[in-house]
C-alpha cells in the first residue's frame, strides 16, 4: 500500500513539476512577445529602457581590480576624446564668430545697446502715460 501512495506522490510531484515548466515557458514565450511588439513600435523607447537598466545595474554592482585595470585604457581614451571634441567645437565656434565680426566686446556692446534702448523706450512708455494721464484731468 505505501508503494502505491509514493508512486501516486511522484506521478503528482512530476505532474506539478510538468505544469510549472509549461507555464513557465508560456509565460517566457508571451513576454517574449510583448517585449518583440514594444521594440517594433518604439525602438528607440527600448533602447532607453535598456540602457537605463543597465546603467542601474552597472552603479549598483561594485567595480573589481581587475575591471579597473583593463577599464582604465578605454575610459581614459574616451575621456581624451570627449575633451579633443570639446576643444574643437570651441576652436570652431569661435573661428566662425570672429568671421563673422562677432568678438566679445562687440557683443557685450550690443547688449549694452539693446538695454539702454529698452530703458529708453521704458522711459518714453512711461512719459507718455503720465502725459496723457496729466491731459485728462
Amino acid at each position: 500500500m505505501s508503494d502505491a501512495r509514493e508512486y501516486s506522490t511522484e506521478g503528482q510531484d512530476r505532474q506539478a513539476r510538468g505544469g510549472a515548466r509549461r507555464r513557465a515557458i508560456e509565460a517566457y514565450g508571451g513576454a517574449r512577445d510583448r517585449a518583440g511588439d514594444a521594440l517594433d513600435q518604439s525602438p528607440l523607447a527600448a533602447l532607453a529602457a535598456g540602457l537605463a537598466v543597465g546603467a542601474v545595474v552597472a552603479a549598483i554592482l561594485p567595480r573589481t581590480q581587475t575591471e579597473r585595470r583593463l577599464l582604465r585604457p578605454v575610459t581614459d581614451r574616451a575621456k581624451d576624446t570627449a575633451r579633443s571634441a570639446v576643444r574643437a567645437a570651441k576652436d570652431a565656434g569661435r573661428t566662425r564668430l570672429d568671421e563673422l565680426g562677432l568678438t566679445t566686446d562687440k557683443g557685450r556692446d550690443t547688449v549694452r545697446a539693446i538695454l539702454d534702448g529698452a530703458r529708453e523706450a521704458a522711459k518714453a512708455s512711461a512719459d507718455a502715460a503720465a502725459s496723457s494721464v496729466r491731459n485728462r484731468e
